[in-house]
């Protein structure tokens, strides 16, 4: 029965028979056989099915709540008797959004897999959201605290933001005074879930909400920062993203005085997101220890 406890679960986090079949390398056949089973096992309908859809029955929800909790319980329950080794050592499937995983994050990775050669890692960048359940995902580096209250959250950087443009731009357009100013400039802005054209400020007590327009908008910053430097528009991005072209000033921060978002309700800070396992296997816990004393500078 646990077994196909463990499919029922894995079809519910993927959403359908067939995502599911793929997620565990079988059939949606035999997915369906599994769940067919169990429900005939324990005498209870857990589904409502259609060819497109699927819908927990109340049996079924709370059935699910208690397959998490037994599954997880037995995961730790393996890891904690496990015999351990000096050197870590296993698979590691991570995803990070593009920019800071292609900045930050890839440049680290070598000097990781050096000291820990029995560590592999798959990573993709990707700005697109990601379930970690349903895509096997052992470590996912985002903006912003996890919706999901069953995954555990790490922060890793603050992730201070940057009003800024080039000089050439601003030879030909009005230095911005106050944030205000900015309804009447191009800016070139990143587009996240609740993207409704405002860019937020805070001082002190005042807090703003700015409409901002502009003739680029990107699910990742890097398409702004290269229209940004030939002279675009403005930008909002973060510190890190653009510290090397405000060194050099080929861009200039303006604004500075105020605390920049494009949140209304949030840090914007950057976290580690990983599913809730008591005992984490060596190598995650390996990896998240390393990036966050390697990061704890920025």
């Amino acid at each position: 029965m646990f077994n196909k406890l463990k499919i029922f679960t894995k079809v519910i986090e993927c959403g359908n028979f067939s995502k599911a079949a793929k997620a565990l390398n079988t059939t949606t056949s035999s997915v369906s056989r599994h769940i067919d089973a169990l429900e005939r096992e324990i005498e209870v309908k857990l589904l409502n099915r259609s060819t497109r859809h699927i819908e927990l029955t109340e049996a079924g929800e709370k059935l699910l709540d208690r397959s998490k909790k037994l599954i997880a319980d037995f995961d730790d329950t393996i890891n904690m008797i496990k015999p351990t080794t000096n050197e870590p050592e296993g698979y590691l499937k991570i995803s990070v959004f593009e920019s800071f995983g292609r900045l930050c994050i890839c440049p680290l990775l070598p000097k990781f897999l050096a000291k820990y050669p029995k560590i592999n890692i798959d990573i993709a960048l990707e700005n697109q959201m990601t379930n970690l359940y349903r895509d096997e995902i052992d470590l996912a580096i985002r903006i912003g605290e996890p919706e999901d209250s069953s995954l555990v959250m790490k922060k890793l950087v603050n992730n201070r933001v940057v009003v800024c443009a080039t000089p050439k731009y601003f030879e030909a357009h009005t230095l911005p005074k106050s944030p205000n100013d900015l309804t009447n400039h191009n800016c070139l802005t990143v587009k996240n879930n609740n993207y409704g054209g405002f860019w937020y400020f805070n001082k002190a007590n005042q807090c703003l909400k700015v409409p901002i327009s502009g003739n680029l908008v990107s699910q990742g910053g890097a398409p702004l920062l290269i229209a940004g430097k030939q002279n675009a528009g403005i930008l909002l991005l973060s510190y890190w993203m653009v510290k090397s072209e405000l060194e050099k000033n080929e861009l200039i921060e303006v604004l500075a005085d105020w605390q920049a978002s494009l949140y209304e309700n949030g840090s914007g800070s950057i976290y580690a997101v990983f599913k809730s396992n008591k005992y984490m296997k060596p190598a995650l816990r390996t990896f998240i220890d390393y990036i966050v004393e390697e990061l704890s500078g920025m």
